[in-house]
């Protein structure tokens, strides 16, 4: 059996939660390889909303294993907070749920430094969500960080220590801070976590895929906030590309098998960093009004913008992405033209059509302009109800980014979900 990985390709929030759980009935396993709880995953089904922030997409179906793998970075009193949430709404977790001991601990004061970093750097903020994942991923990298199994053994001794040198820094900072409540609630966050199957993941998915287990990895963020091939310094603090499946899950780079991206119909982005189709006019905030486009997690406005064909091409080349899933297509429904960056005008005058080292503000977007489809697409089941106007709009997307585009999304529910047929 081999290993599919699913993964956002532009600046995240495309929608993977949703479309791991359409595809999770095909799966015997759903594994998390990378990121922390600031990745909100939005799930709607049966009247409910569900905000996943640690725990994989794939926890809503019964007979399915869950891991949370080595390459996750773990806040024991949000994981709690998230999972007694979901054991109240009647699911199970510590029956469906596997947590791996190498993934890294996101302890109190690693969110006191990512406060205290970015007040630091002031206009240059990064804009993270301050819950602590790049200074966890930054001790991890540095070889101070602690870990799931950690708890197992001999765990105060080695957060004392930990806390220790986060204070040290905290106190070179001059940043004022008070994690009493907090730590006492992370400490019950680690009680917690002892009562569920903490496996060796590596071992874990290894031994699944021997007995012919079918398994589906869910990545976090997206493509364009990759640590090393995103818009850098604007960047998540993990690799969010396909290859972090192989490092964050312990599976080797053959195991690989369909690659499935997800994208928007157009683009967004959260937080500080170059984005260069984004509109700062009426369109863009129709696009954000129609799209409820707010995190899941931080409720930040996100900025908006038209389809960015350039980065995708990147963002393809590097996941090596065998299909393509394009969701909120129904949040263009009324747009009497739409419009798709093919390329980017440089300070220079250049025109390129690769994405370049360094994407600023003076990279000016080129677009194709295409026929709006004037249709309420929440209403159609099958593709072959899709108006001319949007069956163009998917062949022109297919055709510049020579990858099929298998899945259709046109509304947050799980039945909104279109499965193109002539799409192998």
């Amino acid at each position: 059996m081999k290993v599919d990985v699913l993964l956002g390709l532009q600046w995240g929030d495309e929608g993977k939660g949703k479309v791991v759980d359409v595809l999770t009935p095909h799966y015997d396993v759903v594994a998390r390889f990378q990121g922390g709880p600031n990745a909100g995953h939005t799930l709607e089904f049966e009247g409910q909303k569900y905000v996943l922030r640690s725990i994989p997409s794939g926890i809503f179906q019964g007979d399915k294993i869950n891991i949370i793998g080595n390459g996750v970075v773990l806040d024991p009193a949000l994981f709690m907070e998230e999972a007694k949430a979901l054991e109240a709404s009647g699911h199970p977790l510590k029956e469906r749920l596997r947590i791996s001991k190498k993934a890294h601990l996101i302890l109190p004061t690693h969110r006191m430094l990512d406060r205290a970093y970015e007040t630091a750097k002031g206009k240059e903020k990064v804009g993270t969500t301050g819950k602590g994942i790049g200074p966890t991923y930054t001790d991890k990298v540095s070889r101070n960080g602690l870990r799931v199994g950690d708890i197992l053994s001999n765990f105060e001794e080695k957060y004392a220590k930990a806390k220790a040198r986060h204070e040290a820094i905290l106190q070179s900072l001059d940043f004022e801070y008070d994690i009493t409540d907090m730590e006492k609630t992370w400490f019950e966050g680690i009680e917690y976590i002892k009562q569920f199957h903490l496996v060796d993941s590596e071992h874990e998915i290894n031994n699944l895929l021997k007995q012919g287990k079918a398994v589906l990895c869910e990545g976090a963020q997206g493509t364009m906030l990759d640590v090393d091939f995103g818009s850098y310094p604007f960047v998540t603090s993990s690799n969010t590309v396909c290859a972090g499946a192989c490092t964050g899950l312990g599976v080797s780079p053959h195991a690989i098998g369909e690659v499935f991206g997800i994208i928007k119909a157009y683009c967004t982005r959260v937080g500080a960093g170059p984005f260069p189709t984004e509109l700062f006019d009426d369109t863009g905030r129709k696009i954000r009004d129609r799209g409820h486009e707010y995190g899941a997690v931080t409720g930040r406005e996100r900025r908006c913008g038209w389809i960015d064909l350039v980065a995708l091409k990147y963002a393809i080349m590097i996941n090596g992405v065998t299909k393509l899933i394009m969701m909120k297509s129904d949040v263009l429904d009324n747009f009497e033209t739409v419009k798709a960056c093919v390329a980017y005008k440089l300070k220079s005058g250049e025109i390129i059509d690769y994405f370049p080292f360094d994407v600023d503000e003076v990279v000016e977007p080129v677009y194709k302009e295409l026929p709006g489809w004037n249709a309420d697409l929440t209403k159609m089941t099958n593709e072959s109800q899709f108006p001319k106007a949007f069956k163009d709009y998917i062949a022109f997307l297919e055709k510049e980014l020579e990858t099929p585009i298998k899945i259709v999304s046109v509304g947050p529910d799980r039945e909104q979900t279109i499965e193109r047929d002539n799409v192998v």
